[in-house]
């Protein structure tokens, strides 16, 4: 029996065999089975070796269904859903609006996303050096959608992963309607996705409209549309795992981030060791019935030991809990434990580089909400008008301003403009009175006249601005200096 071929269980049944190319070695073919040393699912010749994970259930398995149920509609709903009028969260490029459940920002606002990444980069950071990559397993979009949809979709129109790999090799008119069926599956899934993704740039009524009329009228809106519905089928139809052992900077940042205390999928040695089958005498607890191997999404074996393919998924779990419960033997030969859980039997949850990127994050967190409750409910800015500094209109030196007014609440606001006399000053502005709908901005013009016998160098004109706001009226002094002829 190759290496390869279904191994019979201590259960009375098969497993199915991992698809694989065979190579050749003396004349004879071998199938290669999966080692720590070399990606399982790229051939010795740099060839494709595709990976078709068998069907398994327990108690992982559910939990990860309805996580995965959760966070596609999430992801799907969210760009489509509004609070008080407004998209829940859209980030608008073209107006360089932004709103994030209920808030409201603009580009002067950009800077709050420094905080926001070093919280998601620091937060990554805890779970990885607690739990290992649960994000990858259970939460990244790419596990999400192709575990929770495209894998279901493909076993549904293909079978099992034996069938599946059976198919892989027969002639084209054996596969054509099976494989043709599923593509254009994958692909009609693959627009809803990068439709919905667009909903998170583009507010969802400029999407429905591009969506209903001619592509000519949203020329970048389509061409976004074809290019990312044809990565996203690409890469859930060919490409797949191969995401996260190959592209992902985050998978391989793992290594850097593991220590003996790490929480990761493993498979327990002291107790499965020697394998054998379960009537042998001195044999461990493992059958070597290949299951473990034949339900990974990335072609380990886990046995082998910590792997940078493994994304921490729990398949083998599964798998190996239902093969020890029909032997009658306790579960947990592979299980989430650390490395010094499985070698001692105890863990260590809380550590010093734990508590540091605790800190960190807690530090961000605090700097954050320190900003936001600073943040400014509306910008009046005083700003020079584009032309000459100055003018000298008769005895009195003219200056011209923009006063530019910039609401940052959800909701329409009325401002009042009241110029601030001193100093022989005298302030003319076009409008007194202003109501801007949210995230609007007006530059409204101001003359600013000082006599000539009056003028001297450091003055300076200053507007109040007042917002009638619920929660109170809220003031901002605009000011900007004169300039005028220097005195000699």
């Amino acid at each position: 029996m190759n290496a390869g071929d279904p191994t019979p269980s201590s259960t009375g049944g098969s497993t199915p065999p991992v698809p694989q190319k065979p190579v050749m070695q003396k004349g004879r073919p071998v199938v290669r089975r999966p080692d720590i040393d070399s990606l399982f699912s790229v051939n010795p010749d740099g060839s494709r070796n595709v990976v078709h994970p068998a069907d398994c259930s327990g108690r992982f398995q559910r939990r990860k269904h309805v996580f995965y149920l959760v966070l596609i509609a999430f992801y799907q709903v969210l760009p489509w859903l509004k609070i008080g009028g407004h998209p829940a969260f859209l980030i608008d490029i073209e107006t360089r609006h932004f709103y994030v459940f209920g808030q409201t920002f603009n580009a002067q606002d950009f800077w709050y996303s420094f905080f926001f990444i070093t919280a998601l980069g620091f937060t990554l950071f805890v779970v990885a050096a607690l739990f290992g990559r649960m994000w990858c397993g259970y939460a990244c979009p790419q596990t999400v959608f192709l575990e929770g949809v495209f894998r279901r979709i493909e076993r549904w129109i293909e079978g099992p992963a034996a069938a599946r790999a059976k198919l892989d090799k027969a002639p084209l008119r054996v596969k054509f309607w099976r494989r043709g069926a599923k593509m254009v599956v994958f692909l009609l899934i693959a627009g809803a996705i990068t439709h919905s993704f667009l909903g998170y740039f583009v507010p969802v009524e400029v999407l429905v409209e591009a969506m209903t009329h001619s592509p000519a009228l949203h020329p970048n809106a389509f061409t976004f549309i074809l290019i990312s519905t044809a990565v996203l089928f690409v890469n859930f139809t060919w490409f797949r795992e191969q995401l996260c052992i190959v592209v992902c900077p985050y998978g391989r940042l793992q290594g850097a981030l593991y220590d003996p205390d790490t929480i990761l999928v493993g498979y327990d040695k002291q107790r499965g060791e020697p394998r054998g089958p379960a009537h042998q005498q001195g044999a461990g607890a493992c059958v070597d019935c290949y299951r473990c191997v034949a339900v990974c999404p990335t072609g380990i074996d886990i046995r082998n030991g910590t792997q940078l393919e493994c994304v921490g998924c729990a398949n083998c779990i599964d798998a190996c809990d239902e093969v020890m419960a029909k032997l009658g033997r306790p579960a947990g030969l592979v299980r989430y434990d650390s490395q010094r859980g499985f070698e001692t039997g105890k863990r260590r949850f809380l550590r010093g580089r734990v508590f540091l990127y605790l800190v960190l994050l807690l530090a961000g967190m605090t700097a954050f909400t320190l900003a936001l409750t600073r943040r400014r409910p509306f910008e009046a800015l005083l700003v020079r008008a584009t032309g000459s500094a100055f003018s000298i209109e008769g005895d009195r030196v003219h200056n011209t301003f923009n006063l530019q007014l910039i609401n940052k609440r959800p909701g329409p606001r009325k401002f009042h403009i009241v110029p601030v006399g001193g100093a022989g000053i005298e302030a003319t502005v076009a409008v007194t009175e202003a109501e801007l709908q949210s995230l609007e901005d007006r530059k409204i013009a101001v003359h600013v006249f000082v006599p000539q016998d009056r003028f001297k160098a450091g003055l300076r004109v200053e507007l109040e601005v007042r917002c009638d706001d619920p929660d109170g009226e809220l003031v901002r002094l605009a000011t900007a200096p004169v300039l005028g002829p220097s005195r000699r």
